[in-house]
């Protein structure tokens, strides 16, 4: 089913800055709930706040736009209400990561039957360009202009700790985020799918990144993906894990 069916046109054209990479995940969701069948019936999207947190708005389904980094207890509650939902939280790694990172630790924990769709830009876009928790050492932000100092949280680390199921792609790799986002969104319990995105405005140009398109060309070159499933990725892989 084309993923046109799933959005609301009369909120098109979105928010985003242009080159930004949420659209392309927007697009691929909608492409996977396509195939598997799901619509308003049977799906529920949260998000918490932050520019990837804006997207359930555009989907032509039922949708809760919660308060920062409680994305995840938001969609536990719906989870328990009512089991037989497709619940699907859709946000960013400041939220997800940073004020919302005990919650996504606990929820995998317990195991509880959620897709994560985890869009990483590295960096806190919406507010200016702030470093986040995902940014690398190093990296010049709005608040690390001498080159960030904190270790980036490990995102796989802390999903495969409770060995729920991680999968990583990123926004030039479409094929790939679109078959992981279709194994998460089968997958029974909690699963993370951990999508490198670009912020052309409030990040690229301080890399020294003229545009959306060289970003893309990044992605290509700095990602490989790994056939089959593994146990684990390593740095610059993408695939879905074990």
């Amino acid at each position: 089913m084309p993923a046109r069916k799933y959005l609301r046109p009369e909120r098109l054209p979105t928010y985003w800055c242009p080159g930004c990479g949420d659209g392309l995940v927007v697009k691929e969701l909608a492409g996977a709930f396509g195939d598997l069948g799901m619509d308003a019936s049977n799906t529920v999207l949260v998000s918490g706040i932050g520019c990837a947190a804006r997207a359930p708005g555009y989907f032509l389904l039922e949708s809760v736009h919660g308060l920062h980094g409680r994305a995840v207890p938001i969609a536990e509650g719906i989870k328990t209400a009512r089991p037989e939902l497709n619940v699907v939280i859709f946000s960013g790694d400041g939220d997800l990561l940073g004020i919302g990172c005990n919650h996504l630790v606990h929820a995998s924990r317990r195991d509880t039957d959620l897709t994560v769709v985890l869009i990483d830009n590295q960096i806190y876009g919406m507010t200016g360009g702030q470093k986040s928790p995902t940014t690398a050492l190093g990296v010049k932000t709005l608040t690390s202009p001498d080159g960030n100092t904190d270790r980036p949280v490990d995102c796989q680390a802390l999903v495969k700790a409770h060995g729920s199921f991680y999968a990583r792609a990123t926004t030039f790799h479409l094929p790939l985020l679109g078959k992981a986002l279709r194994a998460a969104l089968t997958h029974r319990g909690f699963a993370v799918v951990d999508v490198r995105s670009q912020c052309p405005v409030n990040f690229g140009k301080r890399l020294g990144f003229k545009n959306a398109y060289e970003m893309l060309m990044h992605f290509k070159k700095a990602y490989r993906p790994v056939a089959g499933e593994v146990d684990r990725l390593g740095p610059g892989e993408i695939g879905i894990t074990r």
